[in-house]
């Protein structure tokens, strides 16, 4: 049940969730917009909603992967998903009872997502021999990153052309037609039950609860020269574990500043008089860099503990984050947006490459890197919103995610001041 064949259906699943659960729930903050009056704070709000759930939730989709089996999972994840999409569609499209029940239905939708991509990275990375594994973890980055880009790009075009409610039911459909896929892959899987049992229970290993795959195995056969290698045995103990706290601190910061940008792009496309279309063109800058950084590193490991490269990334991180928010020409913006998505990328693939690099338990680093991204998309989120009721201004809001994205770099310095003492 791993044939090429299927690990090709396994990555088409993948890039449909990616693309799904992108549409809905970044012009989810459009929809918010239009039909409720939501402002910046109402849509950090709704988003830290979708944080705080994740963090709890992303384990225990995990740990439902792992014991109860991929094939298991997927269906419960697409179906719930699908499920709540629908229910969604036929709330009210006004008044309070129309956007409690959207959020609500965030936080159902966020827990159903959560036993999608455990399944689907395993599915990816399974019974990979070691020299095939770090292609198929660069192929499962880049495909989700894919999706969600291209979601951007071309999700609001789609809600101008196909209306509103098609932030509901298109997702719906691409879930359903998955269900219907895994579904029949697990019905041959259980016709050939002793095959079957690799996929559908997992002994092994916790999966990831979030889209990467896991890179002990990978990273530590690849023969590459000694100073960017990736045996324990040659390098230092203390340095691998250095970089491994340095990843687990500079990771939710990122998505600390994703979470306190995304959420406030529909009211930075009225101020820039961007229609749905057109701010999906010009909002997606940063998802493509981020993508073709994906790309870049996956095939050039020249980056591989290197403190320069991950300080590096954490400075563009704060410039770049500030500047699309504080500077209101396009031409600065898309700039500001490559940069961004550059940074972001660097440090989330740095992140999952020292969480995964030195791990014996892959299963609970893996969960301390997922529960660092839910706190992290939470965090950047909810500081968000109070610095807009707070402070007042967008302005304001922005100043203060930067200052705590400042904070976590003094972390980061001091971090690696005190490993380089050891």
């Amino acid at each position: 049940m791993f044939s090429r064949r299927l690990k090709q259906l396994y990555f088409a699943l993948e890039f449909l969730n990616a693309f799904a659960t992108a549409y809905y729930f970044y012009y989810l903050f459009f929809f918010l917009r239009d039909h409720f009056g939501f402002g910046n704070a109402q849509n950090l709000g709704v988003c830290a909603v979708h944080g705080l759930v994740y963090t709890f939730a992303a384990r225990l989709g995990g740990r439902f992967a792992q014991r109860a089996g991929y094939l298991n999972a997927l269906p419960l994840g697409f179906g719930v998903m699908g499920a709540v999409l629908v229910a969604a569609s036929l709330a009210p499209a006004a008044g309070a009872a129309g956007w409690i029940a959207q959020t609500l239905g965030v936080a159902v939708w966020t827990f159903g997502m959560s036993f999608t991509w455990p399944a689907l990275e395993a599915l990816a990375c399974e019974q990979e021999p070691p020299d095939r594994l770090p292609r198929m973890i660069g192929i499962y980055n880049v495909t989700w990153a894919a999706g969600s880009a291209l979601a951007y790009f071309f999700g609001g075009a789609l809600m101008d052309h196909l209306g509103g409610r098609s932030l509901f039911w298109f997702p719906a459909a691409l879930h359903g037609l998955q269900l219907v896929v895994v579904l029949a892959v697990r019905a041959k899987a259980e016709a050939q039950s002793v095959k079957a049992m690799p996929i559908l229970r997992s002994s092994r290993r916790e999966e990831a609860p979030f889209p990467i795959c896991n890179l002990q195995s990978a990273i530590c056969n690849r023969s590459e020269p000694p100073h960017v290698g990736c045996s324990s045995s040659e390098r230092s103990s203390v340095v691998t574990k250095s970089f491994q706290r340095l990843a687990w601190l500079a990771n939710p910061f990122a998505f600390v500043a994703i979470n306190a940008l995304v959420p406030v792009i529909p009211v930075l496309a009225e101020q820039l008089a961007l229609t749905k279309t057109l701010a999906g063109f010009f909002c997606s800058v940063w998802f493509f860099a981020r993508l073709g950084t994906f790309f870049l590193l996956w095939h050039w490991t020249g980056w591989h503990y290197r403190f320069a490269w991950m300080l590096g990334a954490f400075l563009l991180l704060i410039a770049s984050f500030a500047t699309i928010l504080l500077v209101l020409n396009p031409a600065v913006i898309v700039t500001a947006q490559v940069a961004f998505g550059f940074a972001v990328g660097l440090i989330y693939y740095s992140s999952l490459f020292y969480s995964m690099d030195v791990s014996e338990t892959k299963g609970e680093h893996g969960g301390i890197h997922e529960a660092a991204i839910g706190s992290g998309v939470f965090g950047g989120a909810a500081l968000g919103a109070v610095g807009q009721v707070v402070v007042g201004s967008q302005a304001g809001s922005t100043w203060l995610v930067s200052a705590a994205l400042v904070a976590g770099l003094a972390g980061l310095c001091v971090v690696r001041r005190k490993s380089r003492g050891t």
